[in-house]
C-alpha cells in the first residue's frame, strides 16, 4: 500500500475549515490503496477554537504527527499570527526527521496555510519525494487589489507581497494540483508555465453524512440559538462585503414585504452566524449594517463570533430553512453547501452565475437556487410563503446525485491524482 504524508497545521479538535477536507477523506484512503499520515500543529500553539466531538469522526487507528509552532503572543508582537510562518521552521526539522527513518510516496499539503507549502520543493530536493498541492481557496490573489481598503483583509499589505513571492516556489516543483475550482487552476497554469502540463484536477470537499449523526445525537448539548417564535432561516459562514451582491434582493424583498403586508413578513428572521474570522468578541458585523440600511434591524441577526462545528450542524437541524450567499468573486465555490444538503430542509441559495454551486445544487435537486442577476422579489417572496404553508418541512433529494458529492467519491478522485502524480515523478 502506498503512504502519503499530509501537511494539514489545523487538525481536529481544532475547528477550522480547511482541515475538512483531509478528515472526511481520511476513512476512505486504505479503500483506493493509499495509506495516510497526518503532521499537525500541536493544538496548544493553535489560534482556533476547538470542538471535541470532531475526534469523534476520525478512524481510531490514524497516525497523527505532532508539531510545535512559537508562541502568537510573541509572534503578533512582529505582525505575525499566521500558524503557518509560525510552524514553518518546526514543520522542516520534524519532517526531516520522520522521512530520514520511513519512507513516503508522497506528500500532500492540503491547507489554507499555504506558507508551508514551500516546503514541498526542499523535501522533494532533499529526500526525492514528489508532493501534491490543494488550492481549497486562492493563495496570491489579485482580487483585492482594487477594492476600498476598509474590504481588504487584515495586513493586506504584508500578505500580498509574501503570497506574491512565495508561490511560486511552492507551484512550480509540484507534480500535482487539486482544486476546488476549475478556475484556480486555469490561473495558476496560466501564470506558471512550468506547471502547465502537471496533472490537476477540480474536486470540491466532499459530503459526510456521519457527521449529521454525530450533531444530531448531541443536539441537545447545544443551546438554541433561534427564536422558537419565528421562521427562523439560517446561514451558518464566513460574511464579507464580497456577499452583499447575493443578500441584497432578499433583504430588498423582505423590506418590501415588510410594508406591504407586515403581519406575514415579521415572522420571518434571518440568522447570519460566525461570519467573522477574528477572535470571540472581536469580530466586525458585515451583514448587521446592510440589514440595517434596509431598516431590518429586528428581523435580522448576526453573530460574529464562530461557533462548534457540531454545533453549527446542530443549528442547521434546529432551523426551518437555511440561506446560503455566495461571494461576488465568479471563481468562489461554495464546499460549505454540502452540510446544507445533508440537513435535508428548504434551502434558498444565491450566487454568482459563474459559481459551480449553482449546477450542484440543481443535481441535487435544489429548484431555489438562483444567481443574483437574475432572482426577483417574486421568487424570494414565494420561497417565504411555502415556508408559511409546509412548517418543519422535510426535502427530497437525489440520491446518485449526493453519492457523486459523497466524502468517499472525493476521496477515490484524490487518489487518482496520486497515483497520477507519483508515476509522473517516476
Amino acid at each position: 500500500m502506498k503512504r502519503v504524508l499530509i501537511i494539514s497545521p489545523y487538525f481536529p479538535p481544532v475547528n477550522a475549515a480547511d482541515m475538512h477536507r483531509v478528515r472526511t477523506s481520511l476513512p476512505y484512503f486504505e479503500e483506493f490503496d493509499w495509506s495516510a499520515e497526518v503532521v499537525a500543529v500541536d493544538t496548544r500553539y493553535s489560534d482556533m477554537g476547538q470542538d471535541d466531538l470532531l475526534l469523534q469522526s476520525l478512524p481510531p487507528t490514524i497516525k497523527v504527527h505532532k508539531v510545535k509552532a512559537l508562541n502568537k503572543g510573541l509572534t503578533s508582537k512582529l505582525g505575525l499570527g499566521s500558524i503557518a510562518l509560525r510552524s514553518l521552521w518546526y514543520y522542516r526539522l520534524y519532517v526531516n526527521q520522520l522521512l530520514k527513518r520511513e519512507k513516503f510516496d508522497l506528500i500532500y499539503f492540503s491547507t489554507t496555510q499555504f506558507p508551508v507549502c514551500v516546503l514541498g520543493a526542499y523535501w522533494k530536493r532533499k529526500f526525492g519525494v514528489p508532493y501534491v498541492i490543494d488550492m481549497q481557496d486562492p493563495w496570491h490573489s489579485e482580487y483585492y487589489r482594487d477594492k476600498p481598503k476598509s474590504q481588504r483583509p487584515p495586513k493586506y499589505w504584508f500578505s500580498y507581497r509574501l503570497n506574491k513571492y512565495m508561490e511560486p516556489m511552492a507551484l512550480k516543483k509540484a507534480e500535482g494540483l487539486i482544486a476546488v475550482s476549475d478556475q484556480y487552476i486555469t490561473d495558476l497554469k496560466n501564470r506558471y508555465p512550468q506547471i502547465k502540463d502537471i496533472h490537476a484536477a477540480t474536486i470540491t470537499f466532499g459530503m459526510f453524512a456521519p457527521d449529521m449523526d454525530i450533531a444530531a445525537a448531541h443536539e441537545r448539548e447545544f443551546e438554541n440559538l433561534l427564536d422558537t417564535a419565528r421562521i427562523n432561516i439560517v446561514y451558518v459562514g464566513r460574511g464579507g462585503a464580497d456577499m452583499h451582491k447575493a443578500i441584497t434582493p432578499v433583504f430588498k424583498a423582505l423590506a418590501n414585504g415588510m410594508r406591504t403586508d407586515a403581519g406575514f413578513f415579521s415572522r420571518f428572521k434571518f440568522y447570519f452566524i460566525g461570519t467573522s474570522y477574528a477572535p470571540a468578541g472581536q469580530g466586525k458585523p458585515s451583514i448587521m449594517p446592510l440589514a440595517e440600511s434596509f431598516g431590518l434591524a429586528t428581523a435580522v441577526t448576526e453573530i460574529t463570533d464562530r461557533i462548534s462545528y457540531y454545533r453549527s450542524l446542530a443549528t442547521l437541524l434546529q432551523a426551518d430553512a437555511l440561506f446560503v450567499p455566495g461571494s461576488d468573486d465568479a471563481k468562489y465555490t461554495a464546499s460549505k453547501i454540502y452540510p446544507y444538503l445533508l440537513a435535508r430542509k428548504p434551502i434558498l441559495a444565491i450566487f454568482n452565475k459563474q459559481s459551480s454551486a449553482i449546477g450542484v445544487l440543481k443535481e441535487t435537486g435544489i429548484n431555489t437556487v438562483y444567481n443574483y442577476e437574475d432572482i426577483s422579489e417574486q421568487d424570494i417572496h414565494g420561497f417565504l410563503y411555502a415556508l408559511q404553508t409546509s412548517p418543519n418541512k422535510t426535502i427530497s433529494l437525489n440520491t446518485d446525485a449526493l453519492n457523486a458529492h459523497s466524502a468517499q467519491t472525493k476521496t477515490g478522485l484524490q487518489c487518482a491524482l496520486f497515483n497520477q502524480a507519483i508515476g509522473q515523478h517516476a
